[in-house]
């Protein structure tokens, strides 16, 4: 499959037309953004990481029924995908309060969540992906009605449960993660975008440290190093 037209730039990622009107190419890049763009810097090789990953993930989840964008790798920093119209909704699924969530309401970062929460966010970085009720998406016509957004959150919490199953005899804990949707062209609700440690927070059991983009957020270094270690744990390299 080849490339033809470039649809989209994003933070992390190139997306281009194909040959196949259905179809459209990722292609990864070694950008790194945080603090909605503030702060900005790139990692020779993370791309290719982050795609290696989403690719494994994608399968785990197809293979346990969640329905996904997801085609094939097609190379190191290219990968096929269906095309999707994206609901504009960043879902965010939390098991444990750290980040904002422990900036802006105050809980103690590391307290692991009484139930996990699933918040909405508008994707919109023009003001700033402000936070979303039920009735917000409703009025910006983000969903047709509150049943997609029951099927969203449904979905968020099995997405959740796969990935907490499947990493728990990995040496890492799902902290919290960020999920975006779409809708195929038969107009069914899919899980999109990519699965990666930069929207993923992993920390490892035995340390607690941060194997994902908080070592570039919070200048910790080592990025590179912790989203290869990541990859060998889910293809079963090192446990």
């Amino acid at each position: 499959m080849k490339k033809t037209a470039l649809l989209y730039e994003g933070k992390a990622k190139k997306i281009w037309n194909t040959e196949d009107e259905t179809l459209l190419i990722s292609e990864f890049k070694d950008d790194l953004t945080a603090f909605n763009g503030e702060k900005k810097s790139s990692e020779e090789g993370k791309g290719a990481l982050n795609n290696k990953i989403s690719t494994e993930l994608f399968k785990v989840l197809s293979n346990k029924g969640v329905p996904t964008h997801f085609v094939e790798m097609l190379d190191d920093n290219n990968m096929l995908h269906k095309k999707c119209d994206v609901i504009l909704i960043e879902v965010i699924v939390r098991n444990i309060a750290t980040g904002s969530l422990s900036r802006n309401l105050g809980i103690e970062n590391g307290k692991v969540l009484p139930f996990t929460l699933v918040e909405f966010d508008y994707k919109n970085d023009e003001l700033g992906d402000p936070k979303l009720n039920d009735q917000h998406c409703l009025i910006l016509e983000l969903v047709k009605n509150t049943e997609e957004l029951d099927y969203i959150r449904f979905m968020a919490q099995r997405v959740n449960t796969i990935m907490q199953e499947f990493f728990a005899d990995k040496g890492l804990t799902v902290v919290d993660f960020k999920l975006e949707f779409g809708r195929d062209v038969n107009g069914n609700i899919i899980l999109i975008d990519e699965l990666s440690p930069d929207n993923f927070r992993f920390w490892d059991k035995a340390t607690g440290e941060s194997m994902d983009k908080d070592r570039f957020r919070k200048g910790q270094g080592g990025l590179k190093v912790a989203y290869e270690e990541v990859l060998n744990r889910i293809l079963g390299e090192k446990a």
